[in-house]
């Protein structure tokens, strides 16, 4: 199946956190989410916004079940949504469906009926959740077994269907049950927008009806994120004239609202608007292409009611702004000269600051920031030192930062029997509660909550009765752990930078 989900290397080196720093650290109980019958699940951290965990502790998740893969192995590995998780760039021979986990309880939520898979896309914070599924048929433009948007909503799996064409695909849902995706409307496409054949076009589903919003003047455009006033963020062709950089038309943001689509364009001329969320106020983030459009060269912004902010790199040519709180905190990922190192940033105030690495590591990526300005992402090492190629990884944790504490390793505060690395955190809600990735010793990869312990809880020690740095570095994770990394880390580089298949767009260089 096409997957829009992700992949990645790792080889691993050990760099310990002292342990009185790490004790200084609220403590955590892991929750291994499990499976529906298969080996895997995992956490799709993909895309933007990064909402897996809901405020209300509820969790989606992507799990194999037991039931044969009728599409294996004709239709995997391939790049798209569903065959990157959970296994990565391996065939994956089980039917996977969305898990929904809430106070202990997983739930399968199902696919659309027959023999098919879903994965989750996004949640809501009030615990709506919008994915997509494959529907049993063979889309007859690109050969591959067709995906449909759908929402979970009160026990069942709704079809939000498309306009026109054969597939569709949601980005985001509000608390209100509201939608927003990309849908392809039956329309040959000479740009191949999502490689669908036919263009494809932002929609706002709501209620049963798909709506499509229209474009700023060319053939393509999709939707990104929405806010509970109802206001949709995307990314629009503004003509169908390819310009002469990229061979494609030039690509702005848009803000819709009412009906009336507000055209956000590059201020320092490049030809991309990188749209990644849409903030409660109608504030945008993203990465604004710089002139020439060379390579990812871009830079983190804020736009607010028609003003740009660009809110810089630590001195290189690439960064982007991916979340926001309501305090007006954003955080992200800036390269520093050379494009060889990126660091993961807060910027608060008009002042960017570098959130640093797990100790002795040498980049890092921010995820998620929550309303008490705890940020979550990955840090990491690179042979030579050098970031700007995945395939130079050594070493991987996923990590929670605040200020008091600065950056830590997950792995140090959670108990050492829990049997799992941590490798990526991709959400954290105003709860404190952390959605993450991590693998087994067998190599098997899961889903993983990881909620705050209060004083003296069971689950929140090992039977030592503390919490050490066993379990870090490459000397104490077995070889099927550093292969399932690899295959998670690996392609979500990958796809993470191709993510809208058009030259341009691309997510900031992490």
């Amino acid at each position: 199946m096409k997957s829009r989900k992700l992949t990645a290397l790792i080889l691993f080196a050990a760099l310990a956190i002292p342990i009185q720093l790490a004790a200084q650290h609220t403590r955590y109980k892991l929750i291994d989410l499990g499976t529906l019958g298969g080996p895997n699940s995992g956490i799709f951290f993909e895309s933007s916004p990064q909402n897996v965990v809901s405020n209300q502790g509820i969790v989606a998740a992507c799990a194999d079940t037991s039931i044969g893969n009728p599409d294996y192995p004709n239709f995997n590995p391939v790049p798209g949504l569903l065959s990157g998780v959970p296994g990565g760039p391996l065939p994956d021979p089980f039917t996977f469906h969305t898990l929904r986990w809430e106070n202990g309880k997983s739930t399968d939520l199902g696919a659309l009926p027959g023999a098919n898979s879903s994965c989750p896309a996004h949640i809501s914070h009030n615990g709506l959740i919008v994915g997509a599924s494959s529907n049993g048929a063979i889309d007859p433009i690109t050969g591959w077994p067709e995906e449909q948007a759908v929402l979970w909503k009160d026990g069942q799996v709704i079809n939000l269907g498309n306009l026109g064409g054969y597939e569709s695909y949601p980005s985001a849902v509000n608390n209100r049950g509201q939608v927003v995706g990309q849908a392809t409307n039956g329309i040959p496409d000479p740009f191949n927008l999502f490689g669908f054949g036919q263009q494809a076009r932002a929609f706002l589903w709501e209620n049963g009806v798909m709506q499509d919003l229209g474009t700023l003047g060319g053939p393509d455009a999709l939707g990104v994120d929405i806010n509970d006033r109802g206001q949709v963020l995307g990314i629009s062709f503004i003509s169908s004239t390819p310009n002469p950089t990229t061979g494609v038309p030039t690509a702005d943001a848009f803000l819709w609202e009412n009906g009336k689509m507000t055209d956000i364009p590059d201020p320092l001329g490049g030809t991309a608007v990188n749209a990644f969320y849409l903030s409660a106020k109608g504030q945008v983030l993203g990465r604004l292409n710089l002139p020439g459009d060379i390579g990812e060269q871009g830079h983190p912004f804020l736009w607010e009611k028609g003003v740009f902010t660009d809110l810089g790199t630590f001195g290189g040519t690439s960064g982007g702004a991916v979340a926001m709180n309501a305090a007006g905190q954003i955080v992200g990922t800036a390269n520093y000269p050379g494009d060889i190192k990126f660091r993961a940033f807060l910027w608060a105030h008009g002042a960017k600051s570098d959130l640093g690495v797990v100790s002795g590591n040498d980049c890092s990526t921010a995820y998620a920031i929550n309303s008490r300005g705890q940020v979550v992402g990955w840090s990491a090492s690179f042979t030579s030192h050098d970031c700007a190629n995945m395939e130079n990884l050594t070493a991987i944790e996923a990590f929670v930062w605040e200020r008091r504490s600065g950056m830590l390793d997950l792995n140090t505060l959670v108990p050492t029997n829990s049997g799992i690395f941590l490798f990526i955190a991709t959400d954290i809600n105003d709860r404190g509660e952390i959605a993450a990735e991590g693998a087994l010793a067998n190599g098997d990869v899961r889903a993983v909550l990881l909620i705050p312990c209060g004083e003296n809880e069971e689950g929140c020690v090992d039977d030592a009765g503390s919490v050490t740095t066993a379990g870090r570095g490459g000397s104490t994770l077995t070889m099927a752990q550093r292969l399932a990394i690899r295959r998670v880390m690996v392609g979500h580089r990958t796809r993470f930078a191709q993510r809208y298949h058009v030259p341009g767009l691309v997510q900031p260089k992490n």
